[in-house]
């Protein structure tokens, strides 16, 4: 029996697990087998509400375990180290509790074939003092770190004067940055409802910081106009053409040598894939992304695919596809259908990036976006409640994709009576 192993368990490496354990792992045509280091998956575009506690991963995230025992694969905790193409292998890193003890020895997983969707991590670029100052938001667990930074810096502002205000800098203004921007605005208010009457947004100052000419630079200018527009009327002070060229322990370094001061620092400036991938004997670009092939089979070997954040897919005007969750469900996708052709003997299907626009949501304020399709100029801007509702149908695509229709509508209804039950946002 053939073993498929798919390492990581984003988006699209646990849409991809859940398909082949329905298809191939329940009729025992293979033995399906996802590894992540973490126990639990929450959707990336929601890390930034995990970061300022108005979503719980408690709550809101999913178990692989729990998951794997319904939808017919097997979960094994680990973190890839390393890869053996010759004896079909690869390694998982010893395994440790908080206090340093071993729980788990180093140990290799054998593999027929191999799917790599170990998603991608922050870039900084190299620039000085970002790892030891900056907060990340870029897994679930980096996100809740900041969390409660974030509640220990709001229980200190409640103690003194209302003149004092909390400095927060975000330097980089893409999806994430802005996003987060005004997700903060929002707590900031909540907290008024659980014993900080002191606190509202006023007492709040955002820098958002961006190195290139303007914000969202992924994305069309009229979603960036149109978000920027929004985020100052919050009162967010925004940054653009301004390159960070350090960190500090109280703010940043610019390059013209100006020093913004800050409480919080978050680096959302780019992404790149773990830095382990670049050690694996596959070819990558210069984000240690890996080349593949149409089929998105990697350079080198035809049963090791390539999928996400960490895949490097050249386009036909030699762009490399995005890194977005949409790319991600693309990919999985595709490789099902190849995985199936394969097991059949037959051809296999080439990639090819559909891009159905882009959305930025912020928060209760607004959401805006553009959708692409057979219209006039091939695309439309939306914005307000109808982009909002667009934004919520993406992520009920997801839970769709990972549990099936009745399980994902039965979650959707059980989420709405937990936001009438619960606290608005996570506080502690």
């Amino acid at each position: 029996m053939k073993k498929i192993v798919v390492v990581g368990g984003g988006a699209g490496g646990l849409e991809l697990v859940t398909k082949l354990g329905h298809k191939l792992g329940k009729s025992r045509q293979a033995d399906i087998i996802l590894v992540d280091r973490s126990h639990t998956h929450i959707w990336k575009p929601l890390l930034h509400e995990v970061a300022t506690g108005s979503l719980d991963i408690n709550n809101e995230g999913l178990n692989y375990r729990a998951h794997s025992a319904k939808h017919y694969y097997q979960y094994q905790l680990g973190s890839m180290v390393a890869m053996n193409t010759d004896n079909k292998t690869i390694k998982l890193e010893a395994l440790k509790d908080e206090d340093g003890l071993g729980i788990l020895p180093e140990r290799d997983l054998s593999y027929d074939i191999l799917i790599l969707a170990v998603g991608s991590v922050s870039n900084d670029f190299g620039t000085e003092g970002v790892t030891k100052h900056c907060y990340f938001i870029d897994s679930h667990t980096q996100a809740e770190r900041f969390q409660q930074a974030l509640l220990n810096q709001f229980l200190k502002l409640q103690q003194i004067s209302k003149d004092t205000h909390l400095k927060v800098s975000i330097v980089g203004a893409g999806a994430t940055g802005v996003e987060l921007s005004a997700e903060l605005y929002h707590v900031v208010d909540l907290l008024k409802s659980y014993g900080m009457p002191e606190m509202s947004a006023k007492r709040l100052d955002i820098e958002l910081i961006e190195a290139g000419e303007r914000i969202l630079p992924a994305l069309p200018e009229r979603i960036a106009t149109s978000a920027k527009k929004e985020l100052q009327r919050l009162g967010v002070s925004i940054l653009e053409s301004t390159r960070i060229i350090k960190a500090e322990k109280n703010g940043f370094i610019t390059a013209e040598e100006k020093s913004i001061e800050s409480d919080l620092m978050i680096w959302a400036a780019g992404v790149k894939a773990p830095s382990f991938v670049a050690k694996l004997g596959l070819e990558t670009n210069r984000n240690n992304q890996i080349l593949v092939r149409l089929s998105l089979q990697s350079q080198e070997f035809d049963n090791i695919y390539v999928i996400g954040d960490c895949c490097a897919c050249i386009q036909a005007d030699g762009s490399f596809v995005p890194p977005r969750a949409q790319s991600a469900h693309q990919m999985a996708s595709l490789v099902f259908k190849n995985i199936q052709a394969t097991f059949r003997g037959e051809k296999l299907t080439e990639y090819r990036y559909k891009d159905h626009g882009s959305l930025v949501n912020l928060s209760r304020y607004s959401t805006v976006g553009s959708l692409m399709g057979n219209l006039a100029g091939g695309s439309m801007f939306i914005e307000g409640r109808l982009a909002r509702l667009v934004y919520i149908s993406l992520y009920r695509l997801h839970l769709i994709a990972i549990h099936g229709w009745a399980k994902a509508i039965l979650i959707m209804m059980a989420r709405r009576v937990g936001k009438v039950l619960k606290p608005k946002m996570k506080l502690h």
